[in-house]
């Protein structure tokens, strides 16, 4: 791996502020206030690092672009002005950064009405404009990615395979979930070249899934790890299941095989106007009840800058597929016997004609 994440394209940046703007003029809204520094990254090239102090970015509709982040002289490839505020005094962290953040803002945002948010609006701020939630079209705006963000997205993956190989190394009976969990993390950053902007999700034996305990591993026990990967805001999920001692039993093997062709299947018909929801259905139909085990979850979702985005694969909702989606698929199964069960995730890039898988690391248990 490169020794520190690809950059964004301020090109492809200045291209997704264009589109929040068009999504500001559908809504009839005068600007778009974002609060979180993914977004902030997306649509700016400019990566906060500090997760104690907040950024903002405000996107009028007609005007300049403005970050606003504490610090002098930042490189901000893709904003058009940079606004400071301080969070602290002397070192010290004051006991309201929003309402030093809100401050720093509040007269720039004066001559605007109707403010898109995607959540979180400062106190000091709710009652000086009329807030409009707009986290459900933006999500949507975003969902096709751009060339750049791929790019960043591969990345990540690639630090989740390195963390699966550091698994495969270590994993053996008596090793401890958190020994585990910790082992992986230690790997995944040094693989990224920074400090991981996310991490998770499940580091446990002998269950679906679930944060990471003292609990030792146990032979005959099946390890689902399902990780997610954050590098500057944009997230890999993907998932492996590994016998503890190496020696699956003939019950463990036969479901693996299952959730196999299952996630086969979907490889295979994935594609744009294809339904989410009917693919969902299928899998569905080929894992839950077979040979008295469950498949309790959903199919999948997509990926980017939230842990889920659209589209998702879930009866709940009836999305379809898009050429530029980048979405997680994770078929499983559980049961007793199998202790407990196993999932396989591969992260696919939708594109005209199919998919371009993006995730290399082997299946096997």
């Amino acid at each position: 791996m490169n020794t520190l994440p690809p950059a964004l394209d301020p090109k492809s940046c200045h291209s997704r502020q264009e589109a929040v703007r068009g999504l500001l003029q559908e809504q009839q809204l005068d600007a778009a206030l974002f609060l979180n520094r993914n977004y902030v990254h997306a649509l700016t090239a400019y990566w906060h690092e500090q997760s104690l102090t907040p950024v903002a970015l405000i996107v009028p509709l007609n005007g300049k672009t403005i970050l606003v982040a504490p610090g002098e002289n930042l490189d901000v490839p893709a904003a058009d002005e940079h606004l400071s505020y301080h969070p602290q005094e002397r070192c010290t962290l004051v006991e309201n950064i929003p309402a030093r953040l809100s401050a720093a803002i509040s007269q720039t945002l004066a001559p605007f009405k109707r403010i898109g948010t995607t959540g979180g609006v400062p106190t000091a701020l709710v009652e000086l404009h009329e807030w409009i939630d707009i986290a459900t079209e933006y999500q949507n705006l975003r969902r096709c990615k751009y060339p750049d963000e791929v790019e960043v997205l591969r990345y990540a993956i690639q630090a989740t395979e390195v963390a699966y190989a550091e698994a495969r190394n270590i994993l053996t009976p008596g090793l401890s979930e958190l020994s585990l969990y910790t082992s992986m993390q230690s790997a995944a950053i040094n693989a990224v070249g920074e400090p991981l902007s996310a991490w998770g999700n499940d580091f446990r034996s002998g269950e679906p899934g679930g944060f990471p305990r003292q609990r030792p591993a146990a032979a005959g026990e099946i390890a689902v790890l399902d990780i997610g990967v954050g590098v500057r805001g944009y997230r890999s999920d993907l998932c492996r299941s590994f016998s503890v001692d190496r020696k699956p039993t003939d019950v463990q093997l036969k479901a693996h095989a299952r959730v196999f062709e299952a996630l086969d299947h979907a490889e295979k018909n994935i594609k744009p106007a294809t339904s989410c929801k009917k693919l969902f259905e299928d899998i569905h139909t080929q894992l839950d009840g077979w040979n008295g085990y469950s498949f309790y979850h959903h199919l999948g979702h997509a990926i980017g800058l939230d842990a889920h985005e659209t589209p998702r694969l879930n009866p709940y909702w009836d999305d379809t597929f898009q050429a530029g989606d980048v979405v997680a698929v994770e078929p499983g199964l559980y049961g007793e016997d199998l202790r407990a069960g196993l999932r396989l995730e591969q992260n696919f890039l939708v594109t005209e004609t199919g998919v371009e898988r993006l995730s290399n690391f082997p299946l096997e248990l």
